[in-house]
């Protein structure tokens, strides 16, 4: 038993690289921490940002559609696929701090931000507070759109407490854990990485057990610096979304001066779930940012 035990701590980082950017893959070393990312192609710069438990091969499709005409990067956050850890908890404030370091060490702006769950939260902050950095954003099933109330608390409380028990090793949440991600990605061609996210599940418990925790407090509600956006916004839901759903965001998302909003398939991941339906949509969205005045349109060409 304690040999079967050895050999699951020993695999266990190899899962979590296998969520991540590609091996060998570039770091930036942000606020003391090492954060791995892909970096593919030429042209104005597009930036990925993933869900919490996730890592940025999600994006390996966006980059494939979009190296040709654009500079497409994909980061694991801190304790995500090949980053190094954190000495803070996983949030959304501490995740736009490390985004504001890394769009600096790498001299990014102005770009684009494509951030999903936690990633669209921590792009929202940072789009807010920097506007002039920011030429187009792409909100997907975002957080910090919806309201922090009494349902919000309690369910952050119910899904902080199911990760801490997978943190300390509970015998029945592996299982569960891929139950709940049968209903998180159920769509088929997220498949591939829907069983990575499964297969690293205890390693990634800790994190997400701070990153609800964290979604369950006052300053998770940045309904305000939504309204105050000034870059063209498009927001994509997944229609089936049961983590945000979206009649509790919408109001937040109706407040955004510039949006466009568009549904698709699949529970909390369009970019993974619908591609064929998700890629138009985006290259349509970053068309329509090269016309616009002062926009690098040739390169985008």
């Amino acid at each position: 038993m304690d040999d079967d035990r050895e050999r699951v701590r020993a695999l266990a980082p190899r899962r979590r690289a296998a969520l991540g950017a590609t091996a060998p893959c570039r770091e930036a070393l942000v606020d003391g921490v090492r954060l791995a990312y892909d970096d593919e192609g030429s042209g104005p710069a597009l930036l990925c940002l993933h869900a919490v438990g996730h890592g940025a091969r999600d994006f390996e499709g966006v980059r494939r559609l979009l190296r040709r005409r654009a500079r497409v990067l994909a980061l694991d956050w801190p304790g995500h696929g090949s980053s190094g850890e954190d000495a803070e908890p996983a949030s959304a404030a501490r995740y736009a701090a490390l985004l504001a370091g890394f769009v600096d060490a790498l001299g990014l702006a102005p770009l684009v931000l494509l951030g999903n769950s936690i990633g669209g939260a921590a792009a929202l902050r940072f789009a807010a507070a920097r506007p002039e950095a920011v030429r187009g954003l792409v909100l997907v099933d975002s957080g910090g759109l919806d309201r922090v109330d009494l349902a919000a608390r309690l369910a952050t409380r119910a899904m902080s407490a199911f990760f801490r028990a997978g943190a300390r090793g509970a015998a029945w949440f592996p299982r569960a854990f891929a139950l709940y991600y049968s209903l998180v990605l159920p769509a088929a061609p997220a498949r591939a990485q829907r069983e990575r996210i499964v297969a690293a599940a205890c390693e990634s418990a800790p994190l997400l057990a701070e990153a609800w925790r964290s979604f369950g407090e006052p300053g998770a509600d940045t309904r305000e610096l939504a309204a105050r956006l000034r870059c063209p916004v498009l927001v994509c839901w997944a229609r089936r979304d049961r983590v945000l759903q979206l009649r509790r965001s919408l109001p937040a998302i109706l407040r955004i001066p510039s949006h466009r909003l568009e549904l698709f398939p699949g529970g909390h991941a369009p970019f993974l779930e619908s591609p064929a339906e998700f890629g138009p949509v985006l290259e349509d969205f970053l068309s329509a940012l090269a016309s616009r005045p002062g926009s690098a349109r040739e390169a985008m060409r």
